[in-house]
């Protein structure tokens, strides 16, 4: 070992631990930092590039408990002593949330569609089973947290007594500023049934169900994964997301810092640098002094972790941060009310207001130029979301969460006038029914197909990507079956835009698997759409393997079916459940198309919410690799991004970035008190390089 490395071989009475994990936590830095590390076949480890620091070192790993925390420096060789789990119970308290998750009984085929509260007590709105998995999964009970960590597969000593485990979960999901979310997400599903079922979830649990499985320990080159975590929050903030570099050229902003916003929480923008270990916040500012504050202020019940404080309290509602070329830092942000100005009205001769006026729009855009150390706040017609640029010569910023709309700013006109009313424009999402290639006159999505006219749809982009092959945007649109939406800008857009959908395979008899509810997606350097499935599955779908006509009469939704490719997520399927998919629920993916982790360019990754971890397709043999993040506990992504800082450093030069993203980090190993960290993933050729 070097004189900055920490390294060892880790047994217990049976001999080597394989797959094991070695942890380093100091507070000696600026910010709070940890390295961890699993073992190799014989059990040796090796912490590389440890910063000088006084470390608590200590083994964790499946079938195991923590063992003491032996301190240490960076220079040492220290041999370290696993403590075997003394039963399956100690044992699965260090399984993934996905473990326990999957032990919740769904209502079987034959209870749907609903009867209502008067019958099985599923609302009547829900058909099918797979309308159920939808809303218990990534569009519902997964949406902003984990489900099957300590903190919701038991109640919080703080949230009270009650008579029944239905009044506790009722009690809880109203808990907080997002109480109204949850109970609204509940009452869809039927609030008598969905409460009886989370009940008997927790029973069961209580009185002493435990997984069926463990998990698989490391392997292969999961055992090389290197993974070092950063705190950079405040205990009552949460991160949307963060990044690190401009995904369309990844050494942009090498060995730079990461930023994060908070979406409902605060009006901040965290940075963390990752050379210096030093952590600092900017404030976010919004246009209007008469901005709202998003987030509910009182109605709210107790929380067992905050009682009655608000604790969010945000009027930018800061959601995606992104790098241009330039190393700025661009943001979907508040910075008016929701009502339009003028200019994006009907009367207006905007092109984009003269074709489909807008009224209202909740989120707008912002800039950070950290070398001037401010913003620049970007008031649009249309809400944002989600926005990545495209490799046109504009630099065009494409965004998501215009409902009816797809917006964008020409950010090289807006740079060389300033002129933001100008620079934007924004289009519906028209089908070329008629088939002529051309936009023409339409009907509306409430009204049947008319073969002369076009008809517009009501599929807005969720997740929003350029494809790196053609002019054309990608969006992922939620809903049930939920659908991938291609819109092609045309020359002159709007008055040029055309778009195409394609709907997730859902009972479709000419696709060999089933498959439900997208959510955020990414595209390849081919061109493919890779997206996570409510369904537990992770799709490709491939434009060019259509054999049917993309426009006309008939190109409605399910007409290409061949496109698209399922692979089923790792970890278990639901109690009872034998479809195929997994529990997984999986919130968005990213493509890593320049191979800044080590796997191979366009590498497809996907977030693990349940498993804790980044879950990588390999492209050369579509297997499975694991990231986890093994502590602290409760590492839920909702986003990631890849960078280079030296392409000459091999390993060392290159890791993927991303945060703890969960909307209750008090969910968190460690509870109330524990922040959200920034992650570094980097791949060794060996689990003993250094």
């Amino acid at each position: 070992i070097d004189n900055d490395d920490i390294g060892g071989v880790v047994t217990s009475a049976s001999g080597p631990e394989a797959g094991a994990w070695v942890i380093a936590e100091t507070s000696d830095l600026p910010t709070k930092f940890v390295r961890v590390v699993a073992t190799n076949e014989g059990g040796q480890y090796l912490l590389p590039d440890l910063p000088e620091a006084n470390y608590d070192i200590w083994v964790r790993g499946y079938g195991l408990v923590d063992s003491p925390k032996v301190q240490a420096t960076p220079g040492q060789l220290l041999d370290l002593t696993a403590t075997v789990a003394s039963n399956a119970r100690a044992a699965a308290q260090y399984y993934p949330a996905i473990y326990w998750y999957s032990l919740l009984q769904v209502p079987g085929k034959d209870e749907f569609p609903g009867t209502g509260p008067q019958g099985n007590g599923i609302s009547p709105d829900i058909k099918t089973p797979d309308e159920w998995l939808r809303w218990t999964k990534t569009d519902g009970c997964v949406t902003c947290h984990q489900m099957g960590n300590k903190a919701t597969r038991e109640f919080p000593e703080g949230l009270g007594q009650f008579d029944s485990s239905i009044e506790a979960w009722e009690h809880r999901i109203q808990a907080g500023q997002a109480g109204g979310n949850m109970m609204g997400r509940v009452t869809s599903l039927g609030k008598e049934r969905a409460l009886a079922t989370f009940a008997d979830w927790t029973d069961r649990i209580a009185a002493g169900e435990l997984p069926p499985e463990p998990p698989a320990r490391p392997q292969g080159v999961e055992r090389n994964i290197v993974v070092t975590l950063w705190d950079w929050a405040q205990p009552q903030e949460y991160f949307h997301d963060e990044v690190a570099t401009d995904k369309r050229n990844p050494t942009v902003n090498a060995h730079g810092p990461i930023y994060g916003v908070h979406e409902l929480s605060t009006d901040r923008m965290s940075v963390l640098d990752p050379v210096n270990h030093r952590a600092w916040q900017v404030d976010i500012p919004v246009r209007d002094p008469e901005t709202n504050i998003v987030a509910t202020q009182s109605g709210f019940g107790p929380s067992p972790y905050w009682g009655d404080e608000p604790i969010w309290d945000s009027k930018a509602n800061a959601h995606n941060p992104m790098f241009d070329h330039l190393g700025r830092v661009w943001l979907t942000a508040r910075v008016r009310p929701n009502n339009n100005p003028a200019f994006c009205c009907e009367g207006s001769d905007h092109p984009s207001a003269k074709l489909f006026p807008t009224n209202t729009a909740s989120r707008h855009l912002a800039m950070y130029d950290p070398r001037e150390g401010k913003f620049v706040l970007v008031s649009t017609c249309f809400s944002t979301h989600h926005l990545f640029f495209g490799f046109d010569d504009n630099h065009t910023l494409w965004t998501s969460g215009g409902g009816p709309v797809v917006g964008w700013l020409n950010t090289k006109m807006y740079d060389e006038t300033g002129d933001e009313v100008r620079s934007q424009g924004w289009t519906p999402l028209i089908l070329d029914t008629n088939a002529n290639g051309q936009q023409d006159p339409w009907v509306e999505p409430d009204q049947p197909v008319d073969p002369a006219k076009d008809k517009r749809i009501q599929a807005g982009f969720y997740g929003v990507m350029p494809s790196p092959t053609d002019d054309s945007i990608w969006g992922s649109s939620l809903g049930f079956p939920g659908s991938l939406v291609r819109l092609s800008p045309g020359s002159n857009p709007p008055e040029t835009a055309l778009a195409e959908i394609f709907e997730a395979p859902w009972n479709n008899l000419n696709a060999p698997v089933s498959g439900f509810s997208p959510r955020g997606m990414d595209v390849d350097r081919n061109g493919v759409v890779w997206a996570p499935l409510a369904s537990g599955h992770f799709a490709s779908f491939d434009r060019r393997k259509c054999r049917g006509p993309l426009n006309g009469p008939t190109a409605t939704g399910q007409h290409c079916p061949e496109g698209w490719t399922l692979y089923p997520m790792p970890g278990p399927q639901f109690k009872g459940i034998t479809d195929s998919g997994s529990a997984e629920s999986s919130y968005y993916s990213w493509v890593d198309q320049f191979d800044t982790f080590g796997l191979g360019a366009n590498t497809p990754i996907a977030t693990g919410n349940l498993h804790g971890a980044l879950l990588a397709l390999r492209p050369d043999t579509r297997e499975w690799v694991i990231l986890r993040v093994p502590y602290p506990m409760g590492f839920y992504a909702k986003g990631l991004d890849g960078r280079i800082d030296d392409p000459n450093a091999g390993w060392k030069g290159k890791g993927l970035w991303s945060t703890y993203a969960t909307r209750a980090p008090f969910h968190s190993e460690g509870g109330k008190g524990t922040t959200s960290k920034v992650v570094k993933f980097q791949l060794r050729p060996d689990p003993l390089a250094k």
